[in-house]
């Protein structure tokens, strides 16, 4: 109103709201936390097999690839059904086959761990045990007519019959209100909060809301609230930190370029050191000091 006196917040509120930011990977972030609980992997099992009332939590064994150490490739979500199927769970928000090469790259890893926990000898003569596998995609964007199953030869060999063959089972959580489809409401949720507040707390906080209100996710949401709101936010954009960091490197680099040039024209004595600025302006005062005192001890 007008005649009032804004007081200013205070600083260290004004720089949470600046550095508060949605991940970019917040849905993802949330699947695997939503499925890293057992009591909602069964749900999804349940999805992918209705047909199997007997099968219990202590059956589930979650092989998801995680490489949290190392570069090495990461899935988004396996587990295994005792020692007789095995399943590799990927969500993709954007279509690309390229799904297709990533899964067989992750079955062929988990095998080898299968293998490798089992001491299974692969070399002798006695056939080993070889957990069945049922890949899947949910895919959480528009479904306009896109295919219920992907598989390696029909999209990359033109359907030729070939010496491997891959299919993956899509999933467009169109089909109730099963597990798989509350994850997809729950993504569309979120998209569209974010269209309307950007990547900010307030997206998140709105996302929980509705989808708490639309019963989907909502015994997960509900006890896990605060929870949910830390996974799915970052301090500061993601990429924005790439960005100064790729910028700081290149910088430096920069620098030592123009550090080592300048020291060899002292040194072939084609410039003074007061005229290092007009030809290296990436180095400062101090850089030309430290050059100057270097240059200095080695005459």
């Amino acid at each position: 109103m007008q005649g009032e006196i804004l007081q200013e917040e205070p600083k260290e509120k004004t720089a949470e709201k600046k550095d508060a930011f949605a991940k970019y990977t917040a849905k993802d972030s949330v699947f695997s936390t939503l499925f890293q609980d057992k009591k909602y992997l069964i749900q999804l099992y349940r999805a992918l097999h209705p047909e199997d009332m007997e099968t219990t939590e202590d059956a589930l064994m979650d092989i998801t690839i995680r490489n949290v150490l190392t570069n090495g490739i990461y899935n988004d979500l396996a587990f295994r059904v005792g020692d007789k199927v095995m399943f590799l769970v990927e969500h993709q928000s954007s279509w690309t086959m390229n799904i297709i090469i990533r899964v067989l790259m992750y079955l062929v890893q988990i095998y080898h761990d299968y293998f490798e926990e089992q001491d299974a000898d692969l070399y002798g003569s006695k056939k080993v045990h070889v957990p069945e596998p049922e890949l899947y995609m949910i895919f959480t964007g528009e479904r306009a007519g896109r295919p219920e199953t992907i598989s390696l030869s029909k999209e990359f060999f033109g359907g030729k019959e070939c010496a491997i063959e891959v299919k993956v089972k899509v999933l467009y959580g169109d089909k109730g209100n099963d597990i798989i489809s509350q994850y997809v409401a729950f993504t569309k949720v979120y998209n569209e909060q974010v269209k309307q507040y950007g990547r900010s707390q307030e997206a998140v906080t709105e996302t929980i809301r509705i989808c708490k209100d639309r019963d989907v996710l909502r015994e997960f949401l509900a006890g896990r609230e605060k929870e949910v709101i830390s996974i799915m936010m970052a301090l500061f954009d993601e990429e924005k930190i790439m960005r100064t960091h790729i910028a700081s490197e290149k910088k430096a680099a920069s620098k030592e370029t123009a550090r080592k040039a300048a020291e060899k024209m002292l040194r072939d004595r084609k410039i003074t050191v007061d005229e290092i600025t007009e030809y290296f302006s990436e180095l400062s005062a101090e850089d030309i000091q430290e050059i100057e005192k270097e240059l200095f001890q080695t005459i």
